[in-house]
Formats: C-alpha cells, structure tokens, sequence
C-alpha cells in the first residue's frame, strides 16, 4: 500500500513544474483553458450569431442631444451676446464645464473653448490664439475627469485691412487707458491639418496628442479605463473625395497612447466610428458590411474579420417582404421564386433597398455589440438618413479552443 503512494508522489513532484509553468503563461496565450471572461479571449477566436432587425440599444447610450448647462448659458445670453455658445461638456464630477462658442472673427466651421464653473463661473480661456477648434462632438473629458481633449488645427492669419485708417495724435488731456491683461499661454505646437490636443483638467499643459502633419484626425473616443483614444484619420484628398460625393467621412482607424504613441489597426478606410468594448480589451469598426474586432490591450494583438454580407443581404429580403417591399433585385423572379436563397440573391444583379452599410455601432456589454446599417448621405441644407436597421452580434468564445 506503500508503493502506490510513493508513486503518486513522484508524479506529483514531475507534474509540478508543468503546472506551475503553465500558470506563469496569461489565459490569452493559453488555447486549454476556459476563459472566465471575454476580456481573456483574442479577437481572432470569438465566434459570433447575428440576430438581424432587433430593437436599438438603451436609448440613452444613443443620445446625440447638445444641452447646454443652464449657469453656462444665461452667462452668454445675459453677459456674452456677440458669442454663439454651440454645447457645452460637462466633466465626469460635474464641478467643472466646458463651453464651446463661435465668434465673429472664426469660421463657422471654427470654435474656442472657455472653462467654467458648474456655477457658471468663468475660469479660463483654453485656446491659444495661434489655433482653432474644430468637430465640437469630439470635445471630451478624459473618464477620470483629468483631461481635457480636441481637435485643431493651426488659425489661419486674419487678412490685413487694405487701407489702414490714419493715426491720430493722442490728446495729452484725456486719461491713460487701462491695461488689458490677456490670457498667457505657453508656446504650443500647430499644424496645418487638424490634430488631437490633450491638456489637464484646469486647462495647462496643453500638447498634441498627435502630429502627423497632412493628416486629418477627425473623430476620437476614449477607452473605458482612460488608457488610450481610439481614433480615425485620413489624408486631405480622401478627405476632399468624400466630401465632394456627400458621403460621411472615413477614416484609418488606430490606437494612440497618452504619450502619443499610434498602432495603426487597419489601413482600410472605415466610415464607421469605432467602439470600445466595456472592458477596454477591444475596439470594433466596420468596413461596408464587413465588422472588425481588434485586440487594444495585449502584447500579442490578433484582429478578426467577420463577413456579414450574405447574412445582412438575407435579412434585407426578408426585411422587405416582411414589410410589404419587394426587393428591386427580386421583384421579376417573385412569384416564381418568393423565398430566395442566400446565394440566388447575392448573385443578381440588384440589391434590395435596405442593404446597407454598416454606420454605426454600440458595444454596451462585452457579450452583446450592436450595429446599424443605413444609407447616409450629407446632402446640402439636409442629410439623408434611410432604412436605418440595428443588429445584433452575441459574441462567444471559439468552441475549437476550449479543450
């Protein structure tokens, strides 16, 4: 009875070293475990189920309203007529407010930021006067309420006046002006291009996040955890294209750490506006009907590709026909054929109507990311926004790794 005993022990003391080895290797390197959460599970091996035409998202998650502070506010309409307060942020302890307003001497396109009070206190100017604000959607705070973010580009020289007007003799009688005391502001970097700033939540230490000279950074989106930005960028001419054919812009998507440092995701142009999952471990974008996952916190990043184009196609010809609308690229074969299959469809020539892009995407938990598709076009004087449709992804791990 001794022998075995004995035995045991040695396969113990072999085994281990295996196991404590093991242990050292984090759950994502690791492929014979379960993970215990999604957050362990590379992008490359999540299994998806799409469930087409479900009802949105919270709708809090999806309000695009500008309310302005009430203090902030009655500030510009009693004190600061001639300044057009465009919305105002608010920072994640509700102390302080951002406000964002145009002026006379700006662009339209153009604003300055001021910081207040949630009393509606005046604090400070937080704009040099060498540069101008740009996207006032994309002006936040950082989550822990320790940054303040933007985008900017350098301000354009004002044109001098043709004809000067003459100088006139000061009167010797008439009293001394008082001094004006402007903002002091350190000496800033600029670009022609717009740019990402960063500075502290009193408004100092104001730096580029980025400074890619000829690049458009249009859009950001702060991790969960506050460890990096998301963000899209494009050149000025694929700018300029877009604009031209009224499509929204689209933009590389990349990662872009607190000390400016970028990992480019993709060098395909997303139109959609990448999402963090709420655990900060990945960001999603779209690319048409085609959704990317991208690993954001490993050492090791894998990306995952999942085609959706059959499958949103499908669901477009039963979306119509559920809704009364003939597919434009079924409508001769109808009555011969009235539930076409995924390949007789994506072989015709036509498309129904309400096969979209993917434009928009949220990740409110780590197991559940939805996304909308939906014809846009930014048409002057109104924008059209048709068949908006949300999905739903149900993400899991790969069965194939759990052994």
């Amino acid at each position: 009875m001794i022998k075995p005993r004995v035995r045991n022990a040695k396969i113990v003391l072999i085994l281990l070293p295996l196991v404590l080895s093991l242990g050292c290797k984090s759950v994502i390197e690791r492929q014979d475990v379960r993970p215990r959460v999604l957050r362990d599970v590379p992008a490359q091996n999540l299994a998806y189920r799409l469930d087409p035409d479900v009802s949105p998202p919270s709708a809090s998650k999806l309000d695009d309203s500008i309310d302005k502070q009430l203090a902030v506010q009655n500030v510009f309409t009693s004190k600061r007529q001639d300044d057009a307060l465009l919305r105002t942020v608010t920072s994640p302890d509700g102390r302080r407010v951002l406000a964002l307003y145009g002026t006379a001497d700006e662009p339209s396109s153009a604003f300055r930021i001021d910081l207040f009070n949630s009393n509606g206190q005046f604090l400070r100017n937080l704009i040099p006067p060498d540069l101008s604000c740009v996207f006032p959607e994309t002006v936040a705070w950082s989550p822990d309420g320790n940054s303040i973010t933007f985008v900017a580009h350098r301000r354009a020289a004002p044109s001098p006046t043709p004809t000067p007007p003459p100088i006139e003799e000061p009167d010797p009688s008439a009293p001394a002006p008082a001094p004006s005391v402007a903002p002091v502001f350190a000496p800033v970097a600029t670009f022609n291009t717009e740019q990402i700033y960063i500075s502290d939540r009193d408004g100092y230490n104001l730096r580029p996040l980025t400074s890619r000279e000829g690049l458009i950074y249009f859009y950001f989106n702060w991790a969960p955890d506050g460890h990096a930005v998301v963000a899209l960028a494009c050149k000025e001419d694929e700018w300029n294209v877009r604009e031209h054919q009224y499509k929204m812009p689209a933009g590389r998507p990349r990662l872009i750490a607190l000390d400016g440092q970028e990992r480019l995701l993709d060098d395909q142009l997303a139109e959609a506006l990448p999402v963090w999952s709420p655990d900060s471990a990945k960001v999603a974008t779209a690319f048409d009907s085609v959704l990317a996952i991208y690993d954001a916190v490993t050492a090791k990043p894998t990306q995952a590709r999942l085609p959706l184009t059959d499958a949103l196609l499908a669901a477009s010809v039963a979306y119509e026909q559920k809704t009364g609308r003939k597919p434009a690229s079924t409508q001769k074969n109808a009555a011969a054929n009235p539930s076409p299959t995924v390949e007789q469809t994506s072989s015709q020539a036509g498309t129904p109507a309400s096969f979209n892009p993917i434009v928009r995407l949220e990740w409110p938990s780590p197991e559940r990311l939805y996304f909308q598709t939906a014809f846009v076009r930014l048409m002057p004087g109104e924008a059209i926004n048709t068949f908006q449709r949300w999905h739903l992804l149900s993400l899991s791990a790969q069965a194939a790794i759990l052994k």
